[in-house]
């Protein structure tokens, strides 16, 4: 059963009448472009076939009531009581540590996004609803931004406002960071937003313009997926890695006399880079070089270079091990396996590292038996056992059925 008539099926049980409305957003990897996005650079996502689904209608009154049956809670809230919430503050600790699972979390995201809506001058109208999900939660596949997206999308189809896919990214980032508390950039609301199947979506994170990049075939015509290797390791404490990075970063830009590491050349940074501090060069090395792979990939994409697409990928993880060192050993060993196999053109890790995943760009002929080795070879190297998904890229949020 699929999750369309998953969510079709319970809300018919629980209604008593089929759903006049289904949505759905999907979740995202990032193919390249890693620890560019706060650094004004650019990303190059896609969204993926696993995502958030809602079934619902429209209410009479201004009440939201939502079951999820991934978490068997039902979360109900007034739209015209959000203004006097707490602030984000007190529950920012909670929705990280959470990620989604813990108890009534989930719900904080559906209040965000209609708090977000209504700052924003939309008059919201009250819906009731099931909803359900596939993405699997804490692995950095963004179910957060997904859920976020299918909420926008049934207010949407609820109040009768125009749907702008970057004016609804925008506005659940929005939602996460000021009303969820969580401080996420954009790059997880637009893929999930703008995707486009078949796609990846090139993205400026400075003036978030959009270029939709396909995914290139394999050089025998064959087509080409993309695997996601999930090393069920995960990020530690790692707020202050992460602020470090940033500060790196800037302290970067302020010696070559710029807002942001996007704007340094690779040969102002060649002829300069001697003066910085060691660490500090290595760090916006990775930078400046990271988001000259990312143009260079989609550049590949649309030339249909799936063995340079592969070549950028691996160049991007050497750089985040060795030079920015976000990965780890799990990453790293999952990485290697995967580049080693027949069919893989590259591996990376993706997100914002130590521990989750990495990606692979994979032969379509090949993907069984790389997915059989990976899996053997990392146990037998680990002693944990990956989760893998196969994925292609898929369209962003959606109005899948309304009757």
């Amino acid at each position: 059963m699929d999750l369309h008539q998953k969510v079709t099926i319970a809300f018919t049980e629980t209604f008593g009448t089929a759903p006049p409305l289904v949505v759905q957003a999907p979740g995202r990897v990032n193919l390249i472009g890693e620890h560019t996005d706060y650094n004004d650079g650019f990303v190059l996502p896609m969204a993926i076939d696993r995502g958030i689904w809602l079934s619902l209608r429209p209410r009479d009154d201004d009440q939201v009531s939502v079951h999820s049956l991934d978490f068997g809670e039902t979360a109900v809230f007034d739209l015209n009581a959000l203004a006097t919430q707490p602030p984000a503050g007190s529950r920012q600790k909670q929705a990280q540590n959470a990620n989604l699972r813990e108890v009534g979390v989930w719900a904080e995201y559906l209040k965000g996004v209609a708090w977000a809506l209504q700052e924003a001058g939309h008059t919201l109208r009250g819906w009731e609803g099931v909803m359900t999900g596939n993405v699997p939660k804490g692995a950095g596949l963004s179910s957060s931004a997904a859920l976020e997206l299918a909420t926008a999308r049934a207010f949407q189809q609820v109040s009768g406002f125009a749907w702008d896919a970057a004016q609804m990214a925008k506005l659940s980032q929005r939602a996460e960071n000021k009303w969820v508390g969580v401080n996420c950039g954009i790059m997880d609301q637009m893929i999930s937003a703008s995707g486009q199947a078949g796609h990846a979506l090139l993205i400026d994170c400075r003036s978030l313009e959009t270029q939709s990049v396909p995914l290139p075939p394999a050089l025998d015509g064959s087509g080409t997926a993309v695997v996601i290797l999930d090393t069920t390791t995960r990020r530690g404490l790692v707020d202050s890695a992460y602020n470090e990075r940033r500060q790196q970063c800037e302290e970067a830009a302020t010696y070559f006399g710029v807002s942001a590491l996007r704007d340094v050349s690779i040969s102002q940074f060649l002829a300069e880079a001697d003066n910085l501090a060691p660490l500090t060069r290595r760090r916006a090395k990775h930078v400046i070089t990271e988001n000259l792979r990312t143009l260079n990939a989609a550049k590949a994409m649309q030339n249909a270079d799936a063995a340079l697409l592969g070549q950028l990928m691996n160049e991007s993880h050497t750089s985040l091990r060795d030079d920015f060192e976000v990965t780890n050993e799990a990453l790293n060993i999952i990485v290697d396996i995967a580049q080693a196999q027949d069919g893989c053109f590259g591996a990376r890790m993706t997100g914002a590292g130590f521990g989750g995943c990495a990606v692979a760009l994979v032969h379509e002929a090949k993907v069984a038996s790389f997915v059989t080795a990976v899996s053997d070879q990392y146990h037998q190297q680990t002693n944990r056992s990956p989760k893998i998904y196969v994925c292609q890229p898929s369209d962003g949020a959606a109005v899948i059925a309304q009757n």
